[in-house]
């Protein structure tokens, strides 16, 4: 009987530990849309334009431009998939140092219904940096 309620206090432990890593997992995952995901949902639902959204895409080059005022700054974004997507940005804050004009961002903010993102947070993923290229790999396959 001692076995018995061991066992049962083991799997109700298991159970637990089970919920709170998935409930952990499922809220520390962030979604955002592209900006052809982004567009749609605005068509389908023009109140998207008060909803605080992730959009994640890549500047195009040549559009950066300084605004007016010291931290302002506007440039174009587009769909890494569909680069005839694409739409004004503008943000009001410190730029991180990997900010380049042909950086993949992921912005938080709201779309204007004038078309224009408003960025609050700018974030910029620098992947090429840090990631081995197919060239660099097979390189260190024929030396190493």
């Amino acid at each position: 009987m001692k076995n018995g309620r061991f066992y049962v206090g083991l799997v109700g432990v298991a159970l637990v530990v089970t919920y709170l890593v998935w409930t952990g997992v499922s809220d520390s995952m962030v979604y955002y849309l592209t900006p052809t995901e982004l567009v749609a949902k605005v068509a389908e639902d023009p109140a998207f334009h008060s909803v605080g959204v992730k959009v994640s895409g890549k500047v195009v080059p040549g559009s950066y431009s300084q605004g007016e005022g010291e931290l302002v700054h506007l440039f174009k974004v587009h769909d890494i998939e569909y680069p005839d997507v694409a739409f004004p940005v503008v943000f009001q804050d410190v730029l991180p140092d990997t900010f380049t004009d042909e950086t993949e961002v992921v912005l938080e903010g709201r779309f204007g219904e004038d078309g224009t993102f408003h960025a609050e947070t700018l974030l910029t993923k620098c992947g090429s940096r840090y990631e081995s290229t197919p060239e660099d790999l097979a390189t260190k396959g024929t030396t190493g």
